[in-house]
C-alpha cells in the first residue's frame, strides 16, 4: 500500500477524483500541485501546493524517497484551426503537457529504477496515438508524452526494475473542465478508481472504451493515416467544437522597481503562479510617491525584462485600470500589494472590473528587505560623507 501520492494537476477533473480516490486508500497522504487550488473540500490527509508548472523549476518536487506513488494529469487544449493559435500556447502547452511531465519522470526515474514497489501514471491522450487535424497542438505534445512513457517502461524492464509508468491515453472525458465541461465527480470517480488498479497493477497502456471505440479508430490510422485525418477533420468541423478563445491567462502588476531586491523577485514569481503571461509596467519615476529614482527608468526596464517569469515589460500608465480600458493589456489578473485593498483607488477598480471577469489578487507584504530601507541607508550614507 502506498504511503505518500503527488498528484500533478489534482485541483480539476480526473486528476481531481484521482487524488479523492487515493486518500480514501488506507493512510495514504496525498498531495496535490497545481496552479489553482481545488474548488471542493478535500479529506484531511490531502494536502495542496500551488505552482505553475510553466515555471519551469522542479523546486516543488519533494525528496524521491518521500513518495511512492506519481500522478501526472496536467494538461490543457483547444480543438481549433492551427492559425488561430497563438504563439505563446505553442511555447505554455509543450511545457506544461510534454516537456513538465518527461521532466517530472526523470526527477523520480531512479526511484522508479529501484525493486521498491513504486506506482506511476501519467495523462496520455488518444490524439498521441493518431493523427489529429484541428488539434494537432495538443495531439502533438500528447504523442511526445506517450512515445517517453513507451520508451521508459522499456529502460525499467531492461534494468531489471518491476515498476512501470502508466500511460492512461483517452477520448474525451465526461465530468471534466476540458473543452469547457464542468468538474462532475460523479462521472469521473469509476474512470479514476480503475486508473488506481492499473497503476497499483504496473500496467503499461490504458485506454479506455478500447474495445468499444477506440481498437478500431487506431486500426483505421494505421490502414490509411491520410484516410483517416481527412475523416477526423471533417469530423471535427461537423461537430462545432471549436474554441476559437487563446487558453492564455494574463497577469499585470505594475511598480517602480527601483533598487530591485528579492521582495521585488517574490512579487513577481507570485504573480506567474496565477496566470500563463505576466506582463510587468514600470513607472517612469516615482512622482506619484512623492520620492526620486535612483535607477534610470531604461535600465530599471531591462532588470524586469531579464526576469525568467516575465513574459512583456510596457511602460505603465498612471491608473492600472487604463492599461485594461486602452486596450493595450487585455489582463484577467490585476496584482497588487494587500496595502492598497480597501483603499478609494481599488475598490473602483474593483467596481470597474466586476463585470469583465478580471480578478484583483492581493499579495500580503513580507518581512524582509524593502526598497525603503535600501533608500534610507543610502541617503543615510550621503549626509554622513
Amino acid at each position: 500500500m502506498m504511503e505518500k501520492a503527488l498528484v500533478i494537476g489534482g485541483s480539476n477533473g480526473i486528476g481531481l477524483a484521482i487524488a479523492r480516490h487515493l486518500a480514501h486508500q488506507g493512510s495514504t497522504r496525498v498531495v496535490i500541485v497545481d496552479k489553482d487550488s481545488p474548488a471542493v473540500d478535500l479529506p484531511a490527509n490531502v494536502s495542496f501546493v500551488r505552482h505553475n508548472l510553466l515555471d519551469g523549476d522542479l523546486d516543488y518536487l519533494p525528496d524521491c524517497s518521500d513518495v511512492d506513488a506519481l500522478v501526472f494529469t496536467a494538461g490543457f487544449g483547444r480543438v481549433a484551426p492551427f492559425e488561430s493559435i497563438d504563439q505563446i500556447e505553442i511555447r505554455n502547452e509543450f511545457q506544461v503537457n510534454a516537456v513538465s511531465a518527461i521532466a517530472v519522470l526523470r526527477h523520480f526515474f531512479p526511484r522508479m529504477q529501484q525493486p521498491e514497489p513504486f506506482y506511476c501514471a501519467v495523462m496520455g491522450s488518444i490524439a498521441g496515438w493518431v493523427s489529429s487535424p484541428l488539434f494537432a497542438l495538443y495531439s502533438a505534445t500528447k504523442a511526445a508524452v506517450c512515445r517517453a512513457i513507451e520508451s521508459l517502461n522499456v529502460e525499467l524492464e531492461m534494468c531489471g526494475s518491476p515498476n512501470r509508468i502508466l500511460d492512461v491515453s483517452p477520448g474525451s472525458i465526461k465530468g471534466t473542465r476540458f473543452n469547457g465541461g464542468d468538474n462532475d465527480l460523479s462521472l469521473t470517480s469509476a474512470l479514476a478508481a480503475e486508473i488506481v488498479e492499473r497503476m497499483m497493477a504496473h500496467e503499461t497502456l490504458f485506454i479506455p472504451d478500447y474495445e468499444t471505440v477506440f481498437k478500431g479508430v487506431i486500426e483505421r490510422y494505421h490502414s490509411n493515416a491520410r484516410e483517416f485525418g481527412i475523416d477526423s477533420y471533417r469530423y471535427k468541423m461537423k461537430s462545432g467544437r471549436f474554441n476559437l478563445n487563446p487558453q492564455v491567462k494574463i497577469g499585470y502588476m505594475s511598480g517602480t522597481w527601483d533598487l530591485f531586491h528579492v521582495g521585488h523577485l517574490n512579487m513577481v514569481k507570485r504573480a506567474k503562479q496565477y496566470c500563463d503571461y505576466l506582463v510587468v509596467g514600470v513607472h517612469k519615476d516615482a512622482s506619484h510617491k512623492g520620492k526620486d529614482t535612483f535607477i534610470p527608468f531604461e535600465e530599471r526596464m531591462e532588470i524586469v525584462r531579464n526576469i525568467k517569469w516575465v513574459d512583456q515589460v510596457i511602460p505603465s500608465m498612471r491608473e492600472d485600470s487604463d492599461v485594461y480600458k486602452t486596450g493595450m493589456v487585455k489582463y484577467d489578473y490585476l496584482f497588487v500589494g494587500s496595502d492598497y485593498k480597501g483603499t478609494e483607488r481599488f475598490n473602483r477598480y474593483e467596481e470597474y472590473f466586476a463585470d469583465k471577469g478580471v480578478k484583483i489578487i492581493y499579495f500580503p507584504y513580507t518581512m524582509g528587505t524593502s526598497s525603503t530601507q535600501i533608500r534610507n541607508i543610502i541617503i543615510s550614507r550621503q549626509n554622513n560623507g
